[in-house]
């Protein structure tokens, strides 16, 4: 695991050879995998690092790549292209997803 990447599919090639295989979407309580079809909530599931990936013509096109493990051990990726959305996501999920400078 690096500590930044060129580019966000640099990024996700390197960290699923890393055993960051599952792709995880966001949903209201937390967060899914469809190829497992199982769902986990905020307190199931640890945000262990992010990248952050700034649009090179527009400044506000960012997009955050978080590396997540479940409490069970699943290890994937959650690609948010526009931070949390507080109409979508339980405020449970924004505080875990929120990102920390002062670490």
């Amino acid at each position: 695991m690096k500590k930044s990447y060129s580019s966000l599919s640099v990024a996700i090639e390197d960290l699923q050879k890393e055993g960051y295989t599952e792709d995880f979407n966001l949903v209201e309580e937390g967060i899914e995998s469809k190829n497992l079809r199982k769902k986990w909530k905020a307190g199931e599931l640890d945000v262990v690092k992010y990248y952050r990936f700034e649009g090179m013509t527009d400044p506000g096109d960012n997009t955050i790549l978080y590396l997540i493990e479940t409490k069970g051990g699943v290890k994937g990726l959650l690609v948010d292209a526009y931070g949390a959305d507080q109409s979508v996501v339980s405020s449970a999920m924004i505080q875990k997803l929120r990102i920390n400078h002062a670490k």
